[in-house]
């Protein structure tokens, strides 16, 4: 839930930095099913059918991933989404070395006050972690739905949003000045 919070704020800072939500009709995203069903499917294996067959989630996991990266490909001349692609890249990288999980420190999970015993979960504490860096080790302290475990590619997933949204908005952090003609 605090992904969608923080993407509500992404959002909401376009207008704050003058730019124009309205701009955004005109970008030519493309293979947007692929992102939103990727969405859904991680909604459902995470928290509608946490309980269901731990080999049929991890699979559903992996195939959404792979939706995200067909996303990414098919729009991969948007302005920021390099910046997405490396944090999906991140992320992948992650888990895939992990066993289909993101690895979190136990640490990190106290302090978001998420529990991961029972169930599939796409991020939790691994007996023998590999490339830990890359995981959830970034804690949100708070209650649900502000209580969450955050890792590097996950902040620059949203660092190549922010540039995307106020690129295509127009938003004075990103106009650019025009440069003079030469005499």
């Amino acid at each position: 839930m605090l992904l969608v919070i923080g993407a509500l704020l992404c959002v909401a800072s376009v207008p704050l930095a003058g730019g124009r939500l309205g701009r955004l009709a005109s970008l030519d995203v493309r293979a947007t099913w692929t992102v939103l069903l990727a969405a859904a499917i991680q909604v459902a294996v995470t928290s509608l059918w946490r309980d269901a067959d731990y080999a049929l989630n991890l699979a559903l996991h992996a195939a959404s991933y792979g939706l995200v990266i067909w996303f990414l490909v098919a729009n991969r001349k948007l302005t920021g989404m390099p910046l997405l692609a490396i944090g999906v890249a991140m992320n992948s990288f992650a888990i895939a070395v992990n066993g289909g999980v993101m690895p979190a420190t136990r640490s990190a999970l106290k302090i978001a006050g998420i529990d991961t015993s029972g169930g599939y979960s796409n991020s939790a504490a691994v007996a023998h972690p590999k490339l830990q860096f890359l995981g959830d080790v970034i804690p949100v302290p708070g209650p649900w739905p502000i209580g969450n475990v955050l890792s590097v590619g996950d902040l620059l997933i949203f660092a190549g949003a922010l540039i995307l949204l106020h690129t295509a908005c127009a938003s004075r952090l990103v106009r650019r000045r025009a440069v003079p003609a030469a005499s």
